[in-house]
């Protein structure tokens, strides 16, 4: 109703065309269906990437910049080894991507569990450091020279493209982040390890009492989790992208922390509320297009919705009694 309010006031439309048109940004064609799903994979698979450390209240808010340093790597694979075979080539990607989203999220946890830094601030900067790194390199290996942009990499011989499966280049980043969506369901809940974040995250005096080694499970808990967003980066350059810039995560990392959280940290929830925000981006900025508003004017409804999904926090966990007044008791 806000929402509608709103877009009736700058737009002077009906609100429910308005509507219509944020369902026809993401299910008008087979195409836009596609690209949805895919946006909801990869912002599932950063949230995933997450989790982990989220449980074990290890603020991770470096998704973005692990990302990143995985897609760096997958693009380094592709440019230094573009005269290699293929399946010598996609393999080295693999590795090299999930090494460096790893490494890069191992590092904030080492000084964490050895130092006692705040990871918050730490994972952080450090997503500007990644986003330095790859500008750099962008300029480094441009093509063609002195436009600032590496380009399509390895048009003609695609090495380094994931194959198509289904008839479409986005379905295999579907598939892979369908199955890690289970693989993390099953992580969480039923093994040793995931029991053990979740101990951890209750209170690190108990884990340390009953013999957990907490600055062990820290590490490693984190480079699970930058291992995954190194994933996500390998899912954007070779599955869809097949480039690199700053700006390919396009701010996922940031993003994935409400779907995790909306979805208090279940992966199977995670569908639902990634599903949710990317549709809800989608058709705010296909109401920009249509009706030739700002694109900020997308960011707006979106922004009022989340606003009040998370007002809704409040009468989840709390109850309001409304007392009467000392006098009328009296009375």
């Amino acid at each position: 109703i806000c929402c509608s309010i709103i877009c009736t006031v700058v737009t002077s439309e009906n609100p429910i065309r308005i509507f219509a048109t944020i369902i026809d940004g993401s299910f008008g064609s087979s195409r836009k269906f596609m690209v949805l799903l895919q946006n909801t994979a990869m912002m599932l698979c950063i949230a995933l990437a997450l989790t982990p450390a989220f449980k074990m209240r290890f603020w991770n808010i470096g998704g973005e910049g692990q990302a990143l340093v995985g897609a760096l790597a997958a693009a380094a694979c592709m440019i230094l080894m573009k005269n290699q075979s293929y399946w010598v080539v996609i393999p080295c990607m693999v590795l090299t991507s999930i090494v460096a989203g790893a490494v890069w999220g191992a590092i904030p946890a080492y000084f964490k569990a050895k130092f006692g830094t705040n990871e918050t601030l730490f994972t952080l900067m450090m997503n500007y450091v990644a986003t330095q790194l790859v500008a750099y390199f962008s300029v480094v290996w441009e093509n063609p020279k002195g436009s600032g942009n590496i380009g399509v990499i390895n048009p003609l011989t695609k090495i380094g493209w994931f194959p198509e499966i289904f008839g479409s280049k986005y379905a295999l980043n579907i598939v892979i982040v369908g199955l890690l969506t289970i693989g993390m369901y099953i992580y969480l809940n039923y093994s040793k390890q995931g029991y053990e974040i979740s101990v951890v995250g209750e209170s690190e005096r108990t884990a340390k009492y009953i013999g957990i080694k907490v600055e062990k499970i820290v590490i490693r808990t984190m480079l699970i989790s930058g291992a995954i967003c190194g994933l996500a980066g390998l899912l954007l350059v070779g599955g869809t992208n097949h480039t690199l810039n700053a700006a390919i995560v396009d701010g996922r990392g940031f993003t994935a922390v409400m779907v995790s959280w909306l979805a208090k940290f279940n992966p199977i929830w995670m569908i639902l509320t990634s599903f949710l925000l990317v549709f809800l981006g989608r058709g705010a900025s296909e109401i920009a297009t249509d009706f030739g508003l700002n694109t900020s004017f997308g960011d707006i409804l979106t922004g009022i919705i989340l606003f009040f999904i998370i007002g809704c926090e409040f009468f989840i966990n709390y109850k309001l009694n409304l007392t009467k007044s000392s006098k009328k008791e009296e009375k």
